[in-house]
């Protein structure tokens, strides 16, 4: 009886870790060959979202978002680095925002765009990897940015001062490609 009980537990066991590989390798998998010539032939987004999604949004399974537009960092004129985003524009997309995603590559990120400018405040509650997260003024200036944001933490990350947008990007992004207060964003 004791040693049914044995094979049982190494039976589950490894039902556990196949399962934790595959959690951790989906995003490595679920780009097919057909999925990325879809990628290659979707058009580029406008610099503005229409107000309505398209039927189908390119999806960029591999990075972790779904592609709706893309934000370019700049510093006196010269680009630094162009990062495709997903767009949070209601109160529902900005609620949930990049929360229960395991992986987010570095060429991605999530845009929060707020009516007006004002204080905004983040947190990382149920988000699972860390983030920089980048406050913006109306004029597209950075104001603020809060480094390698703490997983799950509910900590308040305020913007120090009245944004308006809001770039969400993996944790140490801005210090690898050298995005700073004061910098500029387009989309």
């Amino acid at each position: 009886m004791q040693k049914k009980s044995a094979y049982f537990s190494y039976i589950l066991l490894a039902v556990f870790v196949l399962a934790g590989v595959l959690y951790i390798a989906r995003p490595l998998l679920v780009a097919g060959p057909d999925e990325a010539a879809l990628e290659a032939e979707a058009p580029t987004p406008s610099v503005a979202r229409e107000n309505s999604a398209p039927a189908t949004a390119p999806v960029a399974a591999s990075s972790g978002i779904t592609k709706e537009g893309e934000v370019a960092f700049f510093r006196d004129g010269q680009s630094l680095r162009k990062i495709d985003v997903e767009i949070a524009e209601n109160d529902a997309e900005r609620a949930k925002g990049l929360m229960f995603r395991p992986y987010l590559s570095d060429s991605v990120g999530m845009l929060f765009v707020f009516n007006q400018a004002e204080p905004q405040s983040f947190w990382m509650k149920n988000t699972m990897i860390s983030l920089d997260i980048i406050y913006v003024d109306s004029n597209k200036k950075i104001i603020s940015i809060q480094k390698k944001a703490k997983p799950y933490s509910e900590e308040s990350l305020p913007s120090y001062g009245e944004a308006q947008y809001v770039v969400e990007v993996n944790g140490g992004y801005c210090d690898k490609y050298g995005v700073k207060v004061g910098d500029t964003i387009a989309f």
